[in-house]
């Protein structure tokens, strides 16, 4: 069966004072064991709070990016042992905002992929489309460019004890959503095209849906066949919200 999650992605948002208030409020509300995966990636300065205060709790803590270098003369890198360092389970990769904003490409995405596998991270793969792709019809070909881009570089066996986020540039932080049958759809591709190369590892692999996640629709998306969970932008920094979309997760029905 696959695991299913739900993972807060902060951004370059927080401050220690706000981010107090919102992990404590949410120790309150996700136990230890719960039905559902839950974690929260934050800005690196606040690993050591998040450590101290998610320590032993049912909510796990990862890093939004992790240089694909271990050591070096990298000035401002933060490597996987780095994050593990501070008890990191998680790290993302190759999200949208790296990808657009500071000029990441498909090969270097998948070297950050490798080194948070080698500092037995988790790594949080991002895959997605722009509107303009979607509106030109080349939403596959996008997807599939940016997961053979992984399986090239890794090779498909790497996926076992990964995660695949989809988001869809085009919704992200803009309130738009993707219609579940849109996720659904591109989630089923993603899978099928791993499945290609081993049909076992794509069956266990969690695929996650990221674009303006909400407690309003998660049920709805994590009801679909192929989603398993959300990485979660601005509603990860609302308690109530982050927790109605994580009891979401929870009440799906397990798949896989």
């Amino acid at each position: 069966m696959r695991t299913r999650a739900v993972v807060g992605n902060w951004k370059l948002n927080g401050s220690l004072a706000s981010n107090e208030k919102l992990l404590a409020a949410l120790l309150k509300e996700i136990p230890k064991g719960g039905p559902a995966a839950c974690a929260v990636c934050v800005p690196s300065p606040y690993l050591a709070q998040a450590r101290s205060m998610l320590e032993g709790s049912g909510i796990g803590w990862g890093g939004q990016d992790v240089s694909r270098y271990d050591k070096g003369a990298y000035t401002g890198e933060v490597s996987g042992p780095m994050l593990v360092e501070f008890g990191c389970r998680y790290a993302i990769v190759g999200h949208s905002e790296r990808r657009a904003l500071f000029g990441e490409s498909d090969e270097v995405v998948a070297e950050k992929y490798a080194a948070a596998r080698r500092a037995k991270l988790t790594p949080i793969f991002c895959v997605g489309e722009t509107l303009q792709e979607r509106e030109r019809g080349e939403t596959q070909s996008v997807l599939a460019r940016q997961v053979d881009a992984l399986l090239k570089a890794c090779g498909v066996k790497e996926l076992d004890g990964g995660v695949v986020a989809y988001e869809p540039v085009w919704a992200i932080g803009t309130g738009k959503t993707a219609t579940s049958a849109q996720a659904e759809e591109a989630h089923a591709f993603i899978r099928t095209r791993i499945a290609a190369q081993d049909g076992a590892v794509a069956g266990r692999l969690p695929i996650l849906y990221g674009g303006s996640v909400k407690a309003t629709n998660a049920a709805e998306l994590f009801a679909m066949p192929n989603v398993d969970g959300g990485l979660v932008g601005g509603a990860s920094l609302v308690a109530e919200e982050f927790v109605a979309i994580w009891r979401a997760a929870g009440n799906a029905k397990t798949k896989g």
